[in-house]
């Protein structure tokens, strides 16, 4: 499998969401999952400590099932491990309303948790999961620059944070000699959401024209994508109406267009497009089938007459 490079971590061109691990997807087939994900070469693997708590769940479940995992096949050290803090609810039954935030002091506490239920010494990547404007960039990077520090965490980067308080972030950083964020992991999929549309998921935050011109113009910015296939609803799924646009039925047809042309599903498809952009999709699967399908698009090379077909569509 391909590779690209987040700070100083090479990470496999793929990452594996493991959203669903040890509540919706049970153990015995996330661990298939993830073997076959190592299988072809996968490495990056992504959880964080409030997965699934929307659903029933404690926060606890894809952390622990990726633990348990990583214990069972001894293979720590060939796989580079991403989490999130600050959005795990405070008490059971509320929502990101009562986020455990990112004070400093909550990011190594929440660190020193998410280590335990992996069962390792160190995050390879650490994200702030969402935003808390309720506390300095001062406090909270330098939680994060403490636990670089001890070595519990390589690196760090920011989910569903505004392009400019990213930015902010990294000049606070610069100012204290602190580790910069070198990751934003933010939605993002081929269909488009109307312009000023809410998302229907609390929280979610879209990648931007601007999040690209200023990690272009960094150079040392991953974008790392989520709901790249915007849970099913390529398939078979009725999609949200915040996709119900004149710009998404032009770019449904190029799409199905170019899946028959490639002899590809349209899933496949959008995660080339994706891939073509530099930018690494993260992927969850709740079946081998659907892995196996993720894995297909590494085998799609998108020409340009394709690539420009699908980009002018909107």
């Amino acid at each position: 499998m391909r590779r690209q490079r987040i700070g100083s971590l090479e990470v496999s061109a793929l990452s594996l969401g493991t959203l669903p691990f040890g509540k919706s997807v049970d153990e015995k087939t996330s661990f298939a999952i993830m073997d076959r994900f190592a299988e072809a070469g996968g490495t990056f693997l992504d959880t964080a400590n409030n997965y699934v708590f929307w659903d029933g769940g404690t926060g606890d479940e894809s952390e622990e099932t990726v633990g348990r995992w990583l214990a069972a096949r001894g293979n720590r050290d060939d796989v580079v491990l991403a989490t999130k803090m600050g959005a795990r609810p405070l008490t059971p039954g509320t929502g990101l309303e009562n986020a455990e935030g990112l004070a400093g002091d909550t990011v190594k506490r929440a660190a020193e948790a998410s280590l335990k239920r992996l069962g390792v010494d160190h995050i390879d990547l650490y994200y702030s999961h969402v935003e808390d404007r309720s506390v300095t960039f001062e406090d909270t990077l330098g939680g994060f620059a403490s636990l670089v520090e001890a070595g519990a965490v390589r690196e760090i980067g920011a989910s569903n944070h505004a392009t400019w308080r990213f930015d902010r972030a990294r000049a606070v950083s610069r100012a204290n000699g602190w580790p910069l964020y070198v990751a934003a992991q933010q939605r993002y999929s081929y269909l488009r959401p109307r312009p000023g549309a809410a998302l229907p998921e609390s929280g979610h935050v879209h990648m931007t024209d601007e999040l690209f011109d200023y990690a272009a113009a960094e150079g040392d910015v991953a974008l790392v994508a989520y709901s790249t296939l915007l849970s099913g609803k390529y398939r078979d799924k009725p999609l949200d109406e915040q996709y119900d646009h004149p710009g998404t039925t032009r770019r449904l047809e190029v799409l199905h267009d170019v899946a028959a042309e490639l002899g590809a599903t349209v899933n496949q498809v959008v995660l080339a497009w994706v891939l073509r952009q530099g930018i690494i999709p993260l992927v969850g699967a709740g079946s081998l089938a659907q892995l196996e399908e993720s894995l297909g698009a590494l085998e799609i090379e998108l020409d340009d007459d394709q690539l420009r077909r699908m980009d002018s569509a909107a």
